[in-house]
């Protein structure tokens, strides 16, 4: 495994998968880092961020592939195409990757902290709709009675922006931020009840089997 931290835009790299599923094994494809950090929504609701984007090609198929270095070494896992573009494809970096890896091989489970909401990304329409005067953050949908985030005040059409020392600006950086912060660990919370901005601290709880 490498480092995706040491990556470079411009830094050759090559895809390996199993595109199409075509006959005669896997196929590899080389490109460069196109960017770094990039961000996509998948809908409403889930966003994946830190992405590795690669011009390297990438089809149906590649997904679970490896993308590496010239030095043999896996700096992305291949991930996702926006359908109708040429060479624009992302691989989640393997720093985050490696996280999710070691969990599993200690528990055979990826824990992580549990806030007891349902969310949505924000955007200008929701933000005028909700009455925040916020762009980015994560709407809250619903809250789950009995959870952290039902005693730390949150409701649904409140506007989480930041935990910890973290931004919260979507989705995705609210599903990384609680991968890294485990049940039972108490952090700072910040939010917004329309134009009031809240400071507080909620602890998170255990995901409920069902």
């Amino acid at each position: 495994l490498g480092s995706s931290s040491d990556l470079q835009v411009g830094e050759d790299v090559i895809a390996i998968g199993h595109a199409l599923g075509l006959e005669g094994g896997p196929t590899v494809s080389k490109g460069v880092v196109s960017a770094l950090g990039r961000s996509i929504a998948v809908d409403p609701v889930t966003t994946i961020v830190d992405l590795l984007q690669t011009d390297a090609a990438i089809n149906p198929g590649n997904s679970g592939g490896a993308l590496v270095n010239t030095r043999a070494q896996i700096v992305g896992i291949n991930t996702a195409i926006i359908p109708g573009s040429q060479g624009i494809g992302f691989a989640i970096n393997i720093d985050d990757v490696k996280v999710v890896v070691a969990q599993l091989l200690a528990t055979g489970t990826v824990e992580r902290g549990f806030l007891g909401i349902n969310i949505f990304s924000m955007n200008p329409g929701l933000a005028n709709q909700l009455g925040v005067p916020v762009l980015d953050g994560v709407a809250v949908a619903a809250v789950r009675p009995g959870t952290g985030a039902h005693a730390a005040g949150l409701r649904e059409g409140d506007v989480i922006v930041q935990l910890g020392n973290e931004p919260i600006r979507n989705t995705g950086e609210l599903s990384k931020f609680l991968i890294n912060h485990l049940p039972g660990e108490t952090v700072d919370l910040v939010y917004f009840k329309r134009d009031r901005r809240v400071e507080t601290e909620i602890t998170l709880g255990t995901r409920p089997s069902r």
